[in-house]
């Protein structure tokens, strides 16, 4: 990495946050050359490094661009930096990564054509290779195409955000113009020619760049090049409480729509046309900075599906051996609800199916004892067996609830979708609570049980999405404990009343109680340490920015605290500062999956406070959202996160190091390699 960028983006012991962010891309890019990963899986590592690098510009380079419309004075918390000058760090970082990814994938390609798997170009293209690749472009390509000619009647046209176009420098007559062809996004990425025993794929820019002049019949073609715009998707979310009128869900759609037109904040391109390269940008009014070049793909998805070109037997070693998550012997065809009344459940993701959840909500859909549900969404999978199973409950005439929040980026359509479908069987929804995104993950069902009034409640660190939690790491605990069953039906009520301002018994709920309640811990931790004792805070999570709760761990730090913290991204704080931050230890684990579980741990032994949690240490979470961090008072269960935790700091395949320099480095190995992933996956605790 460049030391001077890096030298304007780190002040301190503090890390500017984009920075650090794209310093967490990097280390997904880096998966894509970890041999210990099979070549398809280092093929998808390659594709996720540049969906996140997307969706990075469309939402936080969107909201910089926001920030410096709006105020171009106002710098950020930590490292001091205005909006613009975090563009600049950004800009300049981005062009190596292109240049990484650039590399990376003509490595990935000589080891995939090593395995039967050929990327051809048109540069090489043999007679009959071309003759045959010619047939597929005008024949299954050219008609989904949509062709504009820019000229005096048509000046301009709206780029599509996310959607490729290829330009062409024409000429008719004497008169120069600019081709446009828009690329349909239903065309299959790539093609197969020709026969034999490997497997030749030509993809489809390199037919468009091949074969796309055709279509303009009568032009003299002198160049062209082709482009993709990114638009800011930074959208404000807040509306009016007070208006009665509104209806926030047809706000939210008209919203969505609105992100086609919104600012561009990157151009792509492939080449270095000298005519059409100042062209787009003068048209777009895009500083040149933001312009990125990569000759080969703007986005690498295609290589998620590389495996059905190959048979069975030749892509099954290429791959991650496939696996399912488990479930306890003791849960099979047991009663969910016996079960939880006897003791808690804990389940982890994805290495515990997600199936016992929705079997005890199903289970509490037809339970005469079951009065209502109360559940948090944030995302659901397209095909959710969850939203069917309330539906089912409330058809059965259960009191169902659902928060959904309708400002879960990316997912806003899917979740209007299920609110609809969830409303129309008659349950009741609420749109998050005021204007702040409830991102909190729990259930809580109430029974009538006689006289006696229980209630079993779910706490999560993840979605209510069956997808992901075969691919995020997250940690479940179900329980019966009637103080935190109180809490949890508390919450909902304070929830539909819109009120934050409320001390829980048990739970610490943002943006009232968290931050203060985790501060309180961290102050013990320290007031340990200055009588002697020692003072301990272990903590896993997948960012941490809020300035407040970093500073409060400078100090633990400086009164000789030992933190152990496992951050899988963003990472706002310089560990192992002499006189600083020297006894603050921070890595990073990318592996097979999402890291994705938070957990809060203070002491040690006896002395130990456990929280498990949906928030993530940053101010958005902290003070913006509505997040929950859950007790864990089960020893059994503690102890059992107690081991995981242990074995991610154990990891030495798998674990970068964050070091003084901003730079991660690698765990240092000695003696056994421990995957902690794969461990798990072994249930090898």
């Amino acid at each position: 990495m460049n030391e001077k960028t890096k030298n304007k983006l780190v002040k301190g012991i503090y890390v500017n946050r984009e920075y650090s962010w794209l310093l967490f891309n990097k280390r997904v890019l880096d998966q894509a050359r970890d041999l210990t990963n099979p070549l398809l899986e280092r093929c998808k590592f390659l594709s996720i490094a540049g969906s996140n690098l997307d969706e990075f510009f469309m939402v936080r380079v969107g909201s910089l661009y926001n920030e410096n419309l709006a105020d171009p004075d106002e710098t950020d918390n930590k490292t001091g930096l205005t909006a613009a000058k975090q563009l600049d760090g950004i800009c300049d970082v981005t062009k190596e990564f292109y240049a990484d990814r650039s590399s990376c994938f003509k490595q990935l390609s000589k080891e995939l054509s090593k395995n039967g798997i050929r990327f051809l170009r048109a540069a090489h293209f043999t007679p009959r290779q071309k003759e045959e690749c010619k047939a597929i472009f005008m024949s299954r390509i050219l008609p989904l195409l949509s062709l504009m000619v820019l000229d005096a009647k048509h000046p301009l046209m709206q780029f599509e955000n996310m959607r490729s176009y290829m330009l062409f420098d024409l000429e008719k007559n004497g008169r120069r113009m600019v081709g446009v062809m828009a690329i349909n996004p239903a065309l299959d990425r790539l093609y197969k020619i020709g026969g034999g025993e490997n497997t030749r794929l030509v993809a489809l820019e390199e037919l468009v760049r091949a074969f796309g002049h055709h279509a303009f019949i009568g032009y003299t073609v002198n160049g062209k090049m082709m482009m993709r715009v990114t638009r800011n998707a930074d959208f404000d979310t807040q509306i009016d409480d007070a208006d009665l009128e509104c209806d926030f869900s047809a706000i939210m759609k008209k919203k969505v729509e609105s992100r086609a037109r919104l600012n561009i904040v990157r151009l792509e391109i492939d080449n270095d046309d000298s005519r059409l390269k100042p062209f787009v940008l003068k048209m777009l009014k895009l500083n040149p900075k933001f312009c990125f070049k990569d000759e080969q793909f703007f986005d690498y998805k295609f290589l998620f599906s590389l495996d059905k070109f190959l048979p069975a037997e030749r892509s099954a070693p290429l791959k991650y051996p496939p696996f399912k998550g488990a479930v306890a012997q003791e849960l099979l065809g047991a009663s969910m609800i016996d079960t939880v009344f006897d003791h808690d459940v804990f389940l982890s993701y994805p290495f515990d199916s997600m199936n016992p959840l929705v079997d005890l909500l199903d289970e509490c859909a037809t339970d005469k004892r079951v009065t209502s549900i109360k559940i948090t969404i944030y995302r659901l999978a397209n095909h959710s067996r969850i939203a069917e199973v309330l539906c089912k409950a409330s058809e059965n005439g259960k009191q169902v609830t659902v928060v959904i929040e309708l400002c879960a980026r990316f997912d806003e359509e899917n979740n209007l979708y299920f609110a609809n479908k969830l409303q129309e069987a008659g349950c009741t929804i609420i749109y998050g609570m005021e204007n702040y995104k409830v991102h909190s993950k729990i259930i809580s069902i109430v029974l009538k049980d006689g006289e006696k009034i229980r209630y079993i409640t779910h706490l999560g660190t993840g979605n209510y999405n069956e997808s992901t939690s075969k691919q995020y790491t997250d940690l479940n605990i179900i329980t019966a404990d009637q103080h935190i069953g109180e809490d949890a039906s508390a919450f909902f009520n304070n929830i539909a009343i819109c009120n934050t301002d409320f001390d829980y018994s048990c739970l610490l709920v943002a943006p009232k109680t968290l931050k203060a309640g985790l501060i309180k811990l961290i102050d013990r931790e320290i007031e340990k340490a200055k009588e002697g004792k020692e003072g301990y805070i272990l903590a896993k999570m997948n960012s941490l920015t809020d300035k407040s709760i970093i500073d409060k761990f400078v100090e633990a730090s400086k009164a000789g605290v030992k933190l152990e913290l496992i951050i899988r991204g963003i990472c706002c704080l310089l560990p192992e500062v002499p006189g600083k931050t020297e006894n603050i230890r921070v890595i990073s684990i990318v592996g097979r999956f999402l890291e994705h579980s938070r957990v809060y741990c203070f002491g040690r032994k006896k002395d130990r406070v456990m929280y498990i949690s949906s928030a993530d240490l940053m101010t958005r979470n902290t003070d913006k959202r509505v997040e929950i961090a859950a007790p864990v008072y089960d020893p059994k269960i503690a102890d059992e996160i107690l081991k995981i935790l242990e074995l991610m700091l154990a990891d030495n395949v798998k674990a970068k190091k964050l070091c003084a320099d901003c730079v991660y480095r690698r765990v240092e190995t000695l003696g056994e390699m421990v995957d902690a992933q794969a461990k798990l996956l072994k249930k090898d605790l």
